[in-house]
């Protein structure tokens, strides 16, 4: 049953920003050293004829969407394109309804045939783009539109996941898992939702595979921008408490020795917990427990603060059914490339994975109902980043703040392009700089996310798309 609250999309506008790296970010065997953000505007109606708009962002790291044969700039060409045809399907998108139940739809709908003709004819690689670079570029859109309803009913977006702003409950969206009791009848996302969001989230620091960890690995070509350049000085200046280590995944001797280093890094500068992440790149489960026995056994007290594992297997979950739990058995599992949404997070359960790393460049949507999905059956959370820069940092740390994680939020844009976000910055200071090893939410204030877009003086570049309105 629709209500007056309910909105439909009218117009979009689409930008790219392009940004460089300070250092090279090393993605499971690919390097990023640039990236293009896509930026887009959406404008709704509701059913009074009143409008608003709203702002969505996300990075197109393709070597983390995509990873395949095809060059870079092939890759990227290609994820731009699809932004393109995605800014004139959304502008003649006709479903009226909350911010969610139109992500919803136009995810179960437009996206799979858009993909599906983009692949068969438009796409210009020999390889099909996957579903989870479908998700990255429409992830501007759904976030833009959740802003837009939140500013539209004035007030912020997570208050309105909740009757009467939802016509449907969580059933008309999710079903449980076969071997559970679980039922979502009566249930919406509020009901999974942190009911007081912290405002400060201790932050991890990603170590990438290519980081230097302290002064003899100089080699004379660092940045000399006034930025850390070692690990060890960026614990200092940050007061780092969590590092998320970047392996290889085809390298025991390498993987063993780098998590022992930041490790031991970690006990001499007052560091509490690791996380490791392998990026898809492991092949059979008896990799990742052979180091980590090896790691309790020789170094107790880095297995100790190990809190958990992140994604070592293939990240197309369905053509890889490989059985986990003897790796959930030594610690925390998540899923994170294999988690495009709640039914893959299903499948994930039943092969053994015990967590799930959420991302908003998978929607907004997406987030909210993998977050209650995974909640409902007991599995935990984590919040990773893309390296989010500008506008992207925020819905990012505002989903970690309203789902409870299992510690914090990944945020890592202040190492690998802190300039690219001075405007946002000067506005948000405490998202963009870490101190004391935490994140600061306490200026993203208002209705929808909160940007306070108005008071960022952001010089856009002329639209890449326009449609509608």
């Amino acid at each position: 049953m629709s209500t007056t609250k309910d909105a439909k999309v009218v117009g979009t506008t689409l930008f790219f920003i392009p940004v460089r790296t300070r250092v090279p970010l090393k993605f499971g065997l690919e390097t990023l050293t640039e990236v293009v953000c896509a930026r887009a505007r959406v404008e709704i109606e509701n059913a009074a004829g009143q409008r608003g708009d709203g702002w969505g962002e996300t990075p197109l790291s393709v070597q983390w969407v995509w990873p395949g044969k095809c060059t870079y700039h092939e890759r990227c060409n290609a994820l731009q394109q699809f932004c393109i045809l995605l800014a004139k399907a959304w502008s003649e998108f006709q479903e009226s309804g909350h911010a969610l139940e139109l992500g919803h739809a136009f995810q179960e709908g437009p996206l799979r045939t858009l993909l599906a003709d983009f692949n068969r004819s438009a796409n210009k690689c020999p390889e099909p783009m996957p579903w989870l670079a479908a998700l990255v570029c429409c992830s501007v859109f759904d976030q833009a539109l959740h802003d837009a309803y939140g500013r539209l009913a004035d007030m912020p977006i997570y208050e309105t996941y909740r009757p009467p702003f939802l016509n449907r409950d969580l059933s008309a969206f999710l079903s449980p898992a076969e071997d559970s009791e679980v039922s979502f009848k009566g249930l919406y996302p509020c009901d999974f939702l942190v009911r007081r969001p912290q405002q400060r989230l201790r932050a991890w620091h990603l170590v990438g595979g290519l980081d230097l960890l302290e002064p003899q690995e100089l080699r004379g070509d660092e940045p000399n921008d006034g930025y850390p350049v070692f690990l060890t000085d960026w614990i200092r200046s940050d007061g780092l408490r969590c590092l998320k280590v970047k392996l290889r995944g085809n390298d025991n001797v390498w993987d063993y020795d780098r998590l022992v280093r930041v490790g031991s890094i970690a006990l001499d500068n007052g560091v509490d917990w690791l996380s490791a992440d392998f990026n898809c790149t492991v092949t059979e489960p008896a990799y990742v427990n052979d180091l980590l026995d090896r790691l309790r056994d020789e170094h107790p007290r880095i297995y100790g603060m190990t809190l958990y594992v992140e994604q070592p297997f293939p990240y197309d979950l369905e053509q890889n059914r490989t059985d986990v739990r003897s790796v959930s058995a030594r610690k925390p599992l998540f899923l994170d490339e294999s988690a495009h949404d709640w039914r893959l997070v299903r499948l994930g359960r039943q092969l053994g994975w015990s967590g799930v790393a959420l991302k908003t460049c998978k929607t907004q949507t997406g987030a909210i109902l993998t977050a209650c999905w995974a909640k409902a059956h007991g599995m935990s959370l984590m919040v990773q980043d893309l390296t989010n820069p500008m506008l992207a940092q925020i819905p990012h740390l505002l989903l970690a703040s309203h789902v409870g994680t299992i510690m914090g939020v990944e945020t890592n844009c202040m190492q690998f392009y802190p300039e690219a976000s001075k405007p946002e910055a000067a506005v948000h200071p405490g998202v963009y700089r870490r101190r004391n090893g935490e994140v600061d939410l306490s200026t993203i204030k208002g209705a929808g996310f909160g940007y306070r877009a108005s008071e960022i003086k952001r010089q856009l570049p002329p639209p890449a798309a326009s449609y509608g309105a």
